[in-house]
């Protein structure tokens, strides 16, 4: 039986891989990656039992367990769905299309409040006092800031070294600037379980990788161990950054 394979086939096939492929590396990253394998295993046997064998009698049953297993799934990988549905929303073309409907224009930080925050880092590095200090963009983070305690005050470089001094109550957790305020500090992040991150990295590193997955924050890391000063940003990390180098990453667009 001839088969036509038109434009629209191509299109439909084009966007499956890419979904599979898209699953694959959100998987992979949460360290989920043996659950979505087993996942496509199951549904190729349910294809080959149903389609190809015709087996009623067991295709049934693999129907029935597919059809429960929908919300198994939303329940297991509830987390995964919440970040990829985060990750489409924090896109570039959405966020300005957001904006576009809202009249909101993103405030952007100005080379003033850039500059206390690098004269910080530099000066905790030096001292090897460890920070994380995560600086909000166009997604929201106030589910994180609820995690620590409200601050809201301007971005000064001697409060900010308070904070993360190794005495203080709130050094241990991360700090949240938004909208040019020190929001809050002690705040709790999302921890990435993706294995490509170096071992001798910490948990520091990690909790910064993790909210750059979610969301279009930079998060900067001032390392206790080491002094060294780097910055994880939409998945990626930006490792032992000089002052002037942290500068051109926190004001590039």
């Amino acid at each position: 039986m001839f088969f036509e394979f038109g434009i629209k086939d191509f299109i439909d096939i084009l966007l499956v891989a890419f979904f599979l492929y898209y699953s694959y590396k959100l998987m992979k990253a949460s360290g989920s990656i043996n659950v979505f394998t087993g996942i496509l295993v199951f549904i190729l046997i349910w294809l080959v039992v149903s389609q190809v064998l015709e087996m009623k009698l067991l295709g049934s049953i693999f129907d029935k367990l597919v059809s429960v297993g929908v919300l198994a799934l939303i329940v297991l990988f509830q987390e995964e769905i919440r970040r990829f549905l985060l990750t489409l929303g924090s896109q570039q073309h959405a966020s300005a299309l957001l904006r576009f409907f809202t009249g909101n224009k993103k405030e952007k930080l100005e080379h003033e409040d850039i500059m206390p925050i690098v004269m910080a880092c530099i000066s905790m590095g030096k001292q090897k006092v460890g920070a994380l200090i995560v600086l909000e963009h166009n997604v929201p983070l106030n589910d994180v800031v609820r995690t620590g305690e409200t601050i809201n005050a301007d971005i000064n470089q001697r409060l900010i070294e308070n904070i993360f001094f190794k005495n203080s109550p709130l050094h241990d957790g991360a700090m949240v600037i938004s909208k040019k305020r020190i929001k809050a500090a002690g705040c709790i992040l999302p921890v990435s379980h993706n294995l490509d991150i170096p071992k001798e990295l910490g948990l520091r590193h990690r909790a910064a990788m993790g909210i750059s997955q979610v969301s279009d924050a930079h998060a900067i890391i001032v390392s206790e161990e080491t002094g060294a000063i780097s910055v994880a940003y939409k998945g990626h990390f930006y490792l032992r950054l000089n002052g002037e180098e942290l500068e051109s990453l926190l004001t590039k667009e």
